[in-house]
């Protein structure tokens, strides 16, 4: 039997941002609590989050999320990372206020954002490893998030996975209006 890698690609990229996956979720917690969302979307859904994010441009203008909406379109698939907002209770005063219960409805809690920072990059790390080419998107991350993908996550990123000759979320030029 003979397998072309051109006809392997797609179920390994799938393989490796399920491995990617795994990397997210077992990564360092604060205080060991897992309040970390992850998924992985294909085909009509990196469609459904590309249309989101140009719709998205009208609203706030940030121009880049053009470009970004026409990246992913490269993807084989796009893994998402998010975290549910939970003050962890240290009233360490990284956020900016002295204790969690002063803290402004809508800031989140700082050790949050940490989370989904290590479980990013984890997953990303694993993707290194395993020789795919990722992208940390903070506009597909958003439009993912406005989509409710990950069931009221907040602090949503996206990562879209690939593997061909060449990194298509490296050289990329500002798409033409």
């Amino acid at each position: 039997m003979i397998v072309n890698e051109r006809d392997a690609r797609h179920e390994h990229v799938l393989q490796v941002a399920r491995q990617m996956m795994t990397a997210a979720r077992t990564a360092p917690k604060g205080k060991g609590i897992d309040i970390i969302e992850v998924a992985l979307i294909t085909d009509e859904d990196i469609k459904k989050l590309s249309d989101t994010m140009i719709a998205m441009v009208e609203e706030h203008g940030m121009k880049f999320f053009l470009r970004d909406a026409d990246n992913i379109l490269s993807a084989e698939c796009v893994v998402l990372i998010g975290t549910h907002e939970k003050a962890q209770g240290l009233n360490c005063g990284h956020c900016g206020f002295a204790t969690c219960s002063g803290r402004s409805e809508g800031v989140p809690c700082t050790l949050n954002s940490i989370d989904v920072g290590i479980a990013i990059g984890s997953a990303c790390a694993t993707a290194s490893d395993l020789r795919v080419d990722t992208r940390v998107m903070f506009s597909a991350g958003l439009a993912a998030q406005r989509l409710n993908w990950l069931n009221d996550c907040k602090m949503v990123m996206a990562i879209p996975v690939s593997a061909s000759s060449k990194n298509p979320f490296f050289d990329r030029r500002p798409r033409q209006v």
